[in-house]
């Protein structure tokens, strides 16, 4: 059963696309299926991967507008082990197109489910602003991971994401929900951080993910190497903690599968 989870946060530089870059790598070295869904005009999930968002023929802006099919759009990224549906420039005028189209924000849904079954995981790397991009991967997955660091405004910014999310369920996604948060650039010798850190407890419990992602230069470096960070360097904390987040995750499915409370899977167009 595919699971998919939508990588969401309206605020930049949260590490929104290093988690979903890095996540994906670690997955794939589970030998799980993995598909990264790149849905920010900037293609960084692209280019983080490996795959050259420039020389790309077609791009998730021919899924979402022309119905181009995504076993055909689909890159290799070859290091990663995992496979991209790339991003470019041309993903800004899809914003724009999407207005005058019939059920725009299920576009990403139908075209994911001719493939959901190929995959055990697919990871929607959504835009830092919520647009309609990013309710396309909001009506798409089965639940949110939210990636934020500990400090004050992050706090705010959770609270209109999460109204978000309670939005979509509402109204386009009955089954979509929080499946996680996840504290990035975590600096635990920062008081501002432990107590953000403890509210985060208090308000969503178990939801709050055991594994942080400490601040770490490698994780920074890796991007620029067009590889996931184990494979820039593979000791490193911050590869380290990802591969602690694809073992919790994937526990989380296991448990789920075993109480008998299955993976939503794709929903219906």
């Amino acid at each position: 059963m595919t699971r998919i989870y939508a990588i969401a946060n309206q605020k930049g530089g949260v590490g929104k696309t290093t988690s979903c870059v890095n996540l994906a790598a670690s997955l794939a070295a589970m030998n799980k299926r993995v598909l990264l869904v790149d849905l920010d005009p900037q293609g960084n999930a692209t280019m983080g991967s490996g795959v050259d968002k420039y020389g790309v023929q077609k791009s998730i802006y021919d899924v979402l507008v022309h119905h181009a099919p995504v076993r055909l759009v689909k890159q290799r990224a070859e290091e990663g082990r995992f496979d991209v549906l790339p991003a470019n420039g041309d993903l800004t005028a899809a914003e724009v197109e999407l207005l005058e189209m019939e059920q725009r924000e299920r576009r990403l849904r139908v075209a994911l489910n001719e493939v959901a079954g190929d995959y055990d995981y697919i990871l929607i790397d959504c835009p830092p602003s919520l647009n309609l991009l990013t309710l396309n991967g909001l009506v798409a997955a089965d639940s949110v991971i939210i990636a934020m660091q500990c400090e004050y405004f992050a706090l705010e910014g959770l609270t209109a994401l999460i109204q978000t999310i309670e939005g979509v369920a509402q109204t386009s996604n009955s089954k979509l929900a929080i499946e996680g948060i996840l504290r990035t650039m975590y600096d635990p010798r920062n008081s501002l951080t432990n107590e953000v850190s403890a509210q985060l407890h208090q308000h969503f419990a178990d939801k709050v993910y055991r594994t942080v992602v400490p601040r770490n230069i490698r994780l920074a470096e890796a991007p620029s190497h067009g590889v996931p960070a184990m494979y820039y360097d593979r000791y490193s904390r911050g590869s380290k903690a990802y591969m602690a987040l694809a073992g919790e995750i994937v526990r989380r499915e296991e448990k789920r599968l075993a109480a008998g409370t299955p993976s939503a899977g794709m929903p219906s167009a």
